[in-house]
């Protein structure tokens, strides 16, 4: 991730803006202007810290002399009361920034340790049982992937999706135009009647129309929407909402193309929607290849983290 990207810091500077307003009236009438400061940042829970960067680039922006020394590194797991990092300095800036920094720290490791969570629980999922020459053999793949959404806070997408990958996800689109995505409500005001057939027919013309090299993914419902979406060979279909038992029958039937036509099977099976950590493991248990989850970004916890101001040597 490049910190130094003008998406974050104009990001960073509009966070201090709103936060400050013209002037912190407060440190400017109690802290002594070249009064010096060292401060700790520190964890108050169990968490996968994320952001350390970012919250250097918000006390630099305030105050480029301040010096920002990490204890440990974005992915790493911690426990309560582990030292992140340490900012020496003018004690003015420290304390103007100290918020800002701190938001963003707690909300990209509560994303982070989210994450970590799922994909945890996910890990054990990684044999996709495939029948071969009426021989039973295991196709062995890097398991699961636990993928995020665009559930994500107006303006902190770059962050979030960053988060994610800290904590082990990978990111699915950023922006509509990466990728062709053929959802529900396309498909009510595309087809005059929602049918299977009409499924089918939308991609074939996606396949007409799109620029080179651009994937293609539709949303189905049902078994029969998805048959029909599999015979187009789309990059991914998504299995929106889908009973465990008919996910699981759609892994077998993809399964049986891949035994029946390994040239036409390369297509993707996504899980989505209502996933929570309660029923993950029933969901990477059918065999599909990735699980969207809207929940890593759109309902996160920020981690507790402070700042305290100390005497001494760290």
């Amino acid at each position: 991730m490049n910190y130094n990207s003008l998406v974050v810091r104009k990001l960073v500077k509009q966070a201090l803006k709103e936060d400050i307003g013209k002037r912190d009236i407060t440190t400017e009438l109690v802290i002594p202007r070249e009064k010096f400061a060292r401060a700790i940042i520190l964890a108050k829970e169990d968490c996968v810290v994320c952001g350390l960067k970012v919250a250097e680039l918000v006390f630099k922006t305030k105050d480029k002399k301040l010096q920002f020394k990490t204890k440990v590194l974005d992915g790493q797991f911690v426990k309560r009361g582990k030292i992140l990092a340490q900012v020496q300095g003018k004690a003015s800036p420290i304390l103007t920034a100290e918020r800002v920094a701190l938001n963003f720290l707690g909300l990209l490791s509560g994303i982070a340790t989210k994450t970590r969570s799922y994909v945890n629980l996910a890990k054990p999922y990684k044999a996709n049982p495939v029948r071969k020459s009426g021989k039973r053999r295991r196709s062995f793949s890097n398991g699961v992937k636990i993928m995020d959404t665009r559930k994500t806070i107006p303006g902190l997408r770059e962050l979030e999706k960053y988060a994610v990958r800290v904590g082990g996800g990978y990111n699915h689109r950023f922006r509509l135009d990466e990728m062709v995505l053929v959802k529900d409500n396309h498909l009510a005001a595309s087809c005059v009647v929602r049918r299977a057939s009409c499924v089918k027919k939308i991609i074939e013309t996606i396949k007409k129309k799109k620029p080179k090299n651009v994937k293609i993914e539709i949303e189905v419902k049902n078994l029969r929407e998805f048959k029909e979406a599999l015979k187009a060979e789309p990059d991914i279909i998504m299995l929106d909402n889908m009973k465990i038992g008919d996910m699981k029958k759609a892994v077998q039937l993809k399964n049986n193309l891949r035994t029946c036509e390994p040239e036409n099977s390369r297509t993707k099976l996504e899980a989505s929607g209502g996933i929570t950590l309660k029923n993950l493991e029933k969901v990477a248990s059918t065999g599909v290849d990735m699980i969207s989850v809207g929940d890593l970004t759109h309902s996160v916890n920020s981690i507790n983290i402070s700042l305290e101001i100390i005497y001494g040597k760290v």
